[in-house]
C-alpha cells in the first residue's frame, strides 16, 4: 500500500528548481535509499518530504494515514548535536512530542515507548548517560530510538553513518535492516554510501536536476546511470 506518493514535483528555492519532473512512490515496508551527487536537491527533498518546503509544482502525497510529523526523522548531526548536554532518556522521550504533542509532563505510556526503542536498540543500559559523553554510534542509536518514538512506520534518515567507525556504521545498517525486516518500518535513507545501498535497499531513486532513475536496486545495477555512478564511486555489493 502506497505510503508516499510523489508525482511530477519540481523542487528549488528562490524560484529556482533543483530538480524537476521528480516521480517516485514508497509503499509500505520498502527501503528506499535516495543518491545523487552534491547540490542534486537530496536536502530540498528531504525537506519537502518533512513538509518543511512546498513543491514548485506537482505534489508530493502522504497516504494511509501519514502525515509528514509521523515521520521519524534521523538528521545528519552537527557538532552542536554531538555536544548536545541531556540525558539519553530525555533525548529519546523528546521523540514524543511530534506524535503527542506538547504537555508538561510525560505519560507512561510514552515513558514505556522510550524504553521499549532504547531496549530495541540497545541502548538501555545507558539511559541516565550525558549523551555528549557517549561514542558516535552510540549517539545515533540515541536518535535513532528519539525517531522511533516520533513515528509506528517510516523513518527519514539523512547520511546516518556519516563520521563513524566502520564497526558502528555495520551495527546502524544492520538495525536499520532488523527494522525493515522484522518491523516492517518503512525506511528512506539518503546516502552517499552506494555499496550499502544496492546491499540493504529495495529501491533507488538517483536524483540529478532532470531524475535519472526510479525502480529497484536490481534495475538500478543493470542501469546506464547505476553502472556509471557504481564506477564513479567503486561501489558494489558488499561481499
Amino acid at each position: 500500500m502506497s505510503q508516499l506518493l510523489c508525482r511530477n514535483a519540481a523542487l528549488g528555492y528562490e524560484g529556482r528548481a533543483v530538480v524537476q519532473n521528480l516521480n517516485f512512490e514508497v509503499n509500505e515496508g520498502d527501503y528506499l535509499c535516495i543518491v545523487g551527487e552534491n547540490g542534486s536537491g537530496k536536502s530540498t527533498l528531504i525537506k519537502a518530504l518533512l513538509g518543511l518546503k512546498n513543491p514548485m509544482s506537482g505534489e508530493i502525497c502522504m497516504g494511509d494515514g501519514l502525515e509528514a510529523d509521523g515521520i521519524g526523522y534521523l538528521p545528519q548531526q552537527t557538532v552542536v548535536q554531538k555536544d548536545f548536554p541531556a540525558s539519553v532518556s530525555e533525548i529519546v522521550l523528546s521523540g514524543c512530542l511530534g506524535r503527542f504533542g506538547w504537555h508538561p509532563f510525560y505519560k507512561k505510556a510514552e515513558k514505556h515507548m522510550a524504553e521499549e526503542n532504547m531496549e530495541k536498540l540497545g541502548i538501555a543500559h545507558l539511559a541516565k548517560r550525558c549523551y555528549r559523553e557517549l561514542s558516535g554510534g552510540q549517539q545515533q542509536r540515541v536518535l535513532l530510538a528519539r525517531a522511533l518514538c516520533a513515528t509506528r512506520s517510516m523513518l527519514l534518515l539523512d547520511e546516518p553513518v556519516s563520521g563513524l567507525d566502520p564497526v558502528a556504521v555495520q551495527e546502524m545498517y544492520d538495525l536499520l535492516e532488523k527494522l525493515n525486516h522484522e518491523e516492517k518500518i518503512t525506511i528512506i535513507m539518503v546516502s552517499h554510501d552506494i555499496r550499502a545501498a544496492v546491499t540493504y535497499a529495495d529501491h533507488i531513486l538517483h536524483i540529478s536536476e532532470e531524475p535519472l532513475f526510479f525502480g529497484t536496486k536490481e534495475d538500478y545495477m543493470e542501469s546506464t546511470t547505476g553502472k556509471a555512478y557504481l564506477a564513479v564511486t567503486g561501489g558494489g555489493r558488499h561481499a
